[in-house]
Parts: C-alpha cells; sequence; structure tokens
C-alpha cells in the first residue's frame, strides 16, 4: 500500500513522517540519519548563530544528499541573516519551519526561492492566520504534544483545522508508531510530524543519562508547567523542575536574568541584539515582558540536560508519548517499523472484509 501524499511530494521523502526541530537535537547527524531513512528532518536553527548554522548546513551536506528543512524564528539574533542563508541553500533545504514565525514579506520570499513554509499552530486561528500569510503547509500539535504545548487534543484540534483550510495539513502531538501514523492519514491529514520518538533514538545527541531518564519516565512523570516563562510547557518531572515549581516571583526574575546572561555568552548577541528580541516578543510574540525575560531560561536549563548531560539541573522537555516509550531504536529501524505497521493497519480498514461490515452496517 503506497503512503505517497502531498507531504511527500512537496518535501520529496520516501515516507509521510516529519522529524521535527529540537534545539540541540535536531543536529546534523540526527536529520542525516531521518532523511537517510526516508522521513524529512529539520534542522534545529533557533538556537544557532549565523555563523553556525551555515557551518552546520555544510555539515549535514555531507552526510546525505536528501532534502531537509531548517527550523527558526525572526526574534533570534541574527534573524535576517538566517534568512538569507537559507534562501542561498535552496538546492536542498526544501522547507522552513517556525512558530513565531516571518511576515507576508518573508514568507512570499521563501516561497519565490522555492522552499515551502510550514508553520507549526496549536491553535485553530493561527492556522487560518498563518494561511492567510502564505503558508504551503501547517503542522497542527495537539495538547499532547512537547515544550510549548496547548490545551486542545490532536483528535479534536486536527480534524477542525482539516476542515478549516485548504491547504496540506500535518499532525502532530501524540504520534510515534504506524497506528499513529494510519489514523492521521484516515483524517485526512498529509502525514504525521514527530519529535520526542526521535528524540529517543540512538543517532540522537542527547547524553545517555539523559536519555534513560526519557526511557524511564511513565506517564504520571510528565507534567504541564506554566512556571518556566508564564506559558504552559510539557514537562519530565526531575529536581530543577520541582525547584522552580515551588518558586516565588523573585527567584523566577533572578533565574531568568541569569539566564539572560548565559544566552548572551552562549549566543554572542550584543546585550542591545537581545533586548531588540525581547521586544519583539513582547509586541508580535504575545508574550509579556516578564514573560520574554523569563523564556531565556528555559532554553539554557533544556541544553544543561540534553547537552551537557545533568537531567537532574536541566530541564526535559517532552511530549506526553514519552511515557509509553521504552526503547531507543536507530532511525531506519524505527521508520521501518512505522511504515509496516502503518500499512497493515490501513490493509486491515480497507480489507474486504471490512468494506463487507461497513456495508451491512
Amino acid at each position: 500500500m503506497t503512503l505517497n501524499t502531498e507531504l511527500t511530494a512537496r518535501l520529496g521523502c520516501r515516507y509521510p513522517i516529519v522529524q521535527t526541530a529540537m534545539g540541540w537535537i535536531a543536529t546534523p547527524s540526527l536529520v542525516a540519519a531521518t532523511s537517510e531513512a526516508g522521513a524529512f528532518g529539520f534542522l534545529g536553527a533557533a538556537v544557532m548563530r549565523p555563523d553556525e548554522l551555515r557551518q552546520a548546513i555544510a555539515q549535514l551536506k555531507t552526510l546525505t544528499d536528501k532534502p531537509f528543512g531548517v527550523n527558526f524564528h525572526m526574534f533570534q539574533p541574527g534573524a535576517a541573516e538566517i534568512v538569507e542563508i537559507i534562501r542561498a541553500e535552496r538546492d536542498q533545504v526544501r522547507a522552513v519551519s517556525f512558530g513565531r514565525g516571518p511576515d507576508k514579506a518573508i514568507i512570499a520570499r521563501f516561497r519565490d526561492a522555492g522552499i515551502v513554509c510550514i508553520p507549526t499552530v496549536g491553535a485553530l486561528k493561527h492556522a487560518r492566520k498563518m494561511v492567510e500569510l502564505g503558508c504551503d503547509m501547517i503542522t497542527v500539535q495537539g495538547g499532547e504534544g512537547g515544550g510549548h504545548t496547548g490545551s486542545v487534543a490532536t483528535t479534536v484540534l486536527l480534524p477542525q483545522v482539516l476542515d478549516a483550510v485548504d491547504v496540506p495539513v500535518v499532525a502532530a502531538g501524540g504520534f510515534s508508531d504506524g497506528r499513529g501514523l494510519a489514523a492521521a492519514l484516515a483524517y485526512g491529514a498529509a502525514g504525521i510530524a514527530m519529535g520526542t520518538r526521535f528524540l529517543m533514538t540512538a543517532e540522537s545527541p542527547v547524553p545517555g543519562v539523559t536519555k534513560a531518564h526519557y526511557v524511564k519516565a511513565g506517564p504520571d512523570d510528565i507534567l504541564v508547567t506554566t512556571k518556566v516563562d508564564g506559558l504552559p510547557q510539557r514537562m519530565i518531572r526531575n529536581r530543577r523542575l520541582a525547584r522552580i515549581e515551588s518558586a516565588g516571583p523573585v527567584s523566577m526574575w533572578l533565574r531568568a536574568l541569569e539566564s539572560a546572561l548565559m544566552m548572551k555568552r552562549a549566543s554572542g548577541a550584543s546585550t542591545p541584539e537581545l533586548l531588540a528580541a525581547a521586544r519583539a516578543m513582547t509586541s508580535h510574540g504575545g508574550l509579556t515582558l516578564a514573560q520574554a525575560m523569563m523564556a531565556a531560561s528555559a532554553p539554557m536549563l533544556i541544553q544543561r540536560a540534553v547537552v551537557e548531560g545533568q537531567p537532574d539541573d536541566g530541564l526535559m522537555a517532552t511530549g506526553q508519548v514519552a511515557g509509553r516509550l521504552g526503547d531507543l531504536p536507530t532511525c531506519h529501524d524505527l521508520i521501518e517499523q512505522i511504515v509496516a505497521q502503518a500499512r497493515t493497519r490501513l490493509e486491515a480498514v480497507s480489507s474486504p472484509l471490512a468494506s463487507s461490515l461497513t456495508t451491512a452496517a
């Protein structure tokens, strides 16, 4: 049974499966492994400086000749330069993804370069807005998703968006296997996008000690918190998160200021650049100044867990699905398992027996 959809046609991959762009996790090695396995990988450039993105793309192009995507947002330092870097690499960069995204003019520039714009949204109104701005495709993340997330489940949000827009829709939030892919296709989606499932693979750069926490976590070990930056985020319970949950407003501001300084050192951005990014997030990103300041905390604390291998002293963003995952397959094996299971389920529901039961009913 074929799994060709508008997603595979537009992005040039074999299977309608997308690896999402997770900061410090969606590295060239993971993206290449994903793309070589037949899915479509996004490079996590939202935590990169322009020079780092150039190096990452150059490295990725030595690892695979398959098309791939780049994720960024317009409030990061060097965003204008990053847009030009992506456009210059349009021979292999097939798509861009973003949350806090570019305006209509920037989207048009990507489209003129033949680059597909695929924003991630968590609400119906945002999906409509992105289509109005000219985006070619939409990734819809239901409340089961990791990191910043909404409150509407995928099974409710996905059909809402499918009924409201006339562009291909990719389903995200709670997907990890072939049953999920078959279900998403049955809903009318063009494919699925997964983050946590790809984080929990052999090629993921996350240190083994941190991966062990993801493997061990059960459904009750995962919660949504608003204490990190004032917006709902799904995390694995640990010592650091417990301290954040119990902290008062003054402690949160001190942590945000400390992390902002850490971000300044790590990114090489000047103080005026960081202040400009914060102001942009307040005026266009829907955040208050306090939230924009505290948003500096999460990336650095996530980095501590997923890069430095200090899971108890950092934050571990996750999708709800991590609570039922207990292995670390290679990307190749993972994709093959998903595809085989999806075909089995799709064939089962379209078999003569299923057809006869439907007719009898």
